[in-house]
């Protein structure tokens, strides 16, 4: 009965260790930063930026507690803000930060968690933004000072967030833009803009095609003009060789000249297959037809006979 009784003191008694040693033990990784609490009241930070390594540690039971944060980089997503530039042009701006817990006791000690730090630092990036967006215009803020202004935002924010136990490692812009309304405003001008441009090409090409049209009228009137004139000088130039070959030749032979004359006259007046001539026989125009030397005149005499060329 004795013997049954110790046994089962000393199973009671190592099952009461194991507890106390459960409870006493805790693991702080390579991640995480710890704060040893003895009745509320902070005794001891672990493995704060290298001062101590990551292991196991030990605390006393039920009088101490233990809080673990994060050692690693935290994300903070800002919802998008509205803001005011310089020169009175309004801005949504969406921005996101970094950041790690570089004091543990003062981050406890002032925001106790992360949630809360996140609203925190929320407020006074925004604040930031505003006060320092402010006083650039919007040229500046999307295009040549973007760089610039982030970093004195960074600036601002880590001068507030250092009474938190933070530190603000990276801040970011990601979109800058105009509201929907004012984009739509904007590219309705910028629409209209190049329609009236286009308009001015237009009107331009019209007056320039007519230019050009105008010119190459005026050069085929000139040219046709020229032509006709040239065409005219050549054809009285034809006509009068022509009259003077045939006044050579009239002059040479006139009896030849007579009778070639006639054969055109017969040739072109008796050339249709319906061509009716009410004429007298003895009409001097068929004077070959009676007489083939054309002696014959018109009345029926007898034209005299011509000498013989000697």
């Amino acid at each position: 009965m004795n013997t049954q009784t110790i046994r089962t003191g000393l199973v009671v008694l190592a099952a009461l260790l194991l507890v106390l040693a459960y409870a006493s033990a805790f693991t702080v990784t390579q991640t995480q930063q710890a704060l040893v609490l003895q009745f509320g009241r902070v005794r001891t930070v672990l493995n704060q930026s290298g001062t101590d390594r990551p292991g196991l540690y030990f605390k006393l039971p039920f009088f101490e507690s233990v809080v673990l944060f994060e050692k690693r980089l935290l994300d903070l997503d800002l919802p998008v803000q509205t803001v005011l530039s310089a020169d009175r042009q309004n801005l949504e701006v969406d921005a996101f930060a970094r950041y790690k817990i570089s004091d543990p006791l003062r981050f406890y000690q002032s925001v106790n968690n992360i949630q809360v730090a996140n609203q925190r630092l929320s407020s006074f990036t925004n604040a930031a933004m505003r006060n320092v967006l402010a006083s650039a215009s919007r040229d500046a803020i999307v295009r040549t000072q973007r760089e610039g202004l982030m970093n004195r935002i960074q600036e601002d924010v880590n001068r507030q967030a250092k009474n938190l136990g933070i530190e603000i490692i990276d801040l970011r812009l990601t979109r800058v833009d105009l509201p929907a309304a004012n984009s739509q405003a904007v590219y309705q001008r910028m629409q209209t803009e190049r329609q009236r441009e286009a308009a001015d090409l237009r009107a331009n090409g019209q007056q320039i095609s007519a230019t050009i049209k105008a010119r190459a009228d005026r050069d085929v009137t000139v040219l046709l003009a020229e032509a006709s004139q040239k065409a005219d000088q050549l054809r009285g130039q034809g006509d009068a060789d022509r009259n003077r070959i045939l006044a050579d030749a009239f002059g040479q032979d006139p009896d030849f000249f007579a009778f070639y004359r006639s054969m055109q006259a017969y040739e072109k007046g008796l050339s249709g297959s319906e061509t009716r001539l009410v004429i007298s026989p003895n009409s001097d125009f068929f004077r070959y037809f009676n007489d083939p030397q054309g002696r014959q005149r018109l009345g029926g005499a007898a034209a005299p006979a011509r000498a013989p060329a000697q």
